[in-house]
């Protein structure tokens, strides 16, 4: 399936959410877009390098503004469910349910800036699979700020801040370990382009798709969820693995360091590492060949980064390798295909002729079954900008 985001149906809905809990219009409605990573897995909280896209997926918030300091926010897709919390005082984290979380963690914080910010009315809705690895939760909380920034006119709340800020609430009050690619690209995303992130300065470098080269996302139908999954875990093996050899972050290690300096690490952080050492250079050689359209080359580069994250990085699972594999074979040399997220389950992207899109579409429809005999559900995106408000019809 392919769409443009926000689809008027779904603004629409969001609206009527809005309305129906708050008897009246909203003031404003903004977006912020889900992203699909095209390489480079678990290197942005190593300090390393991304190549993410924003999709036309994403989050939307129905908001208006506030005279004292309460926020009121319904979930449109929780059959209107209501969370009422104060910014005067630090929310506390629900422990009844999760969405409200990252609206409490996100707004908590914002609060705690010093901005001339009060309360607001908000309603929420989206339509990026949540637990797919599409980053639904960073496309909600980048809606969020968002909504802040257009309600109270926060000019001085740059993108790059936005983004910092989601991480902050994400880590510290959620309780995942993220990176910043996700709430980056959901922040600057631009439309045609992937975005190389440096994940230590945030340098973001545009890197254009070539024109013909579609993006299609197949989500396995096997749930994961960061928070619960190894993620942290992984983690904390790169961290180790930093330490053993005397380097800030495994950024700053090189391939022939990792060889020469491997005696005494542990087997498992020598492998976590060799997979983030190696994707690095990956991230970069798949820029070079995206700019220059050597789509034989790009799709070699995915292969290489599919097997590391299934034999160093062990975050695969039989279900997405074997959706991986049918992909790889079906688009050949003019493209690829790998996973794409934090692991465990989730969707694997790939890279291919628009025109082909959908022969290979058909071919999962004909080949693929999740463990539960489900088909795989295909996204066919764009590449698109970031967070902004949209014009009200």
């Amino acid at each position: 399936m392919s769409s443009t985001f926000p689809t008027p149906s779904l603004q629409d809905a969001v609206r009527a959410s809005f309305h129906t809990a708050f008897g009246q219009a909203p003031r404003h409605v903004v977006q912020a877009p889900g992203r699909v990573n095209l390489i480079g897995e678990h290197t942005d909280y190593n300090d390393g390098f991304v190549l993410p896209c924003a999709i036309n997926h994403g989050a939307l918030v129905a908001c208006s503004p506030r005279d004292d300091l309460t926020v009121r926010v319904v979930a449109a897709d929780y059959g209107q469910t209501l969370d009422e919390f104060s910014l005067a005082t630090p929310p506390q984290r629900r422990s009844d349910a999760d969405w409200p979380n990252y609206v409490r963690g996100v707004l908590g914080l914002l609060a705690q800036q010093g901005l001339a910010i009060r309360g607001a009315d908000l309603a929420i809705s989206g339509d990026v699979p949540q637990g797919a690895g599409l980053s639904s939760s960073a496309a909600l909380e980048l809606a969020l700020l968002q909504a802040f920034k257009t309600m109270y006119a926060l000019d001085s709340l740059s993108p790059t801040r936005m983004a910092q800020l989601a991480q902050q609430a994400e880590n510290q009050f959620v309780g995942c370990n993220c990176g910043i690619m996700d709430q980056l690209i959901s922040a600057r995303g631009q439309a045609g382009h992937a975005l190389q992130i440096d994940c230590r300065s945030l340098q973001a470098t545009p890197v254009p798709l070539p024109p013909g080269l579609g993006v299609l996302i197949a989500h396995s139908r096997v749930r994961r969820g960061l928070v619960d999954s190894a993620y942290n875990e992984r983690r904390a093996q790169c961290e180790a693995a930093a330490r053993h050899f005397g380097v800030p972050a495994l950024r700053d290690l090189s391939a022939a360091q990792l060889a020469a300096g491997s005696a005494g690490l542990e087997p498992v952080a020598l492998r976590r590492a060799r997979h983030v050492v190696t994707e690095n250079q990956r991230v970069l050689d798949a820029s070079a060949a995206l700019a220059r359209g050597d789509l034989a080359q790009l799709g070699q580069l995915m292969a290489d980064s599919h097997t590391s994250m299934r034999e160093d990085f062990e975050i695969t699972v039989p279900a997405i390798d074997q959706l991986v594999a049918l992909l790889q074979q079906a688009i050949g040399t003019e493209g690829g295909a790998r996973m794409t997220g934090g692991g465990f389950g989730g969707c694997v992207v790939a890279l291919l002729p628009l025109q082909r899109m959908d022969a290979v579409a058909q071919q999962l429809a004909a080949q693929y079954r999740s463990p539960e005999g489900l088909p795989a559900l295909v996204y066919r995106c764009e590449a698109s900008d970031g967070a902004a408000e949209l014009v009200l019809a």
